[in-house]
């Protein structure tokens, strides 16, 4: 039997160009989510309705969020409502 010449077997990789992301919030909105996540940090930052301590890192920026949709700044509707 005739030995098989080993070839390599490298792999080259080719970066794919993607578009850039599409902006999904203003950078005001982010500046707004930004202070409400330093206020739960620092433990200052409380709930509407029972005013207890807020903890969770998500309610934080759904707070941010809807705070920013009252004021009136360029957030999509919340899709959960």
């Amino acid at each position: 039997m005739a030995a098989r010449k080993k070839t390599s077997t490298k792999k080259t990789t080719v970066a794919k160009k993607t578009a850039p992301k599409k902006r999904k919030y203003s950078p005001a909105v982010s500046e707004n989510v930004r202070e409400e996540l330093h206020e739960m940090e620092a433990g200052t930052l409380r709930s509407g309705g029972s005013g207890k301590k807020v903890t969770n890192r998500k309610q934080a920026i759904a707070i941010g969020l809807s705070e920013a949709r009252r004021s009136g700044k360029a957030v999509p509707p919340n899709p959960n409502r």
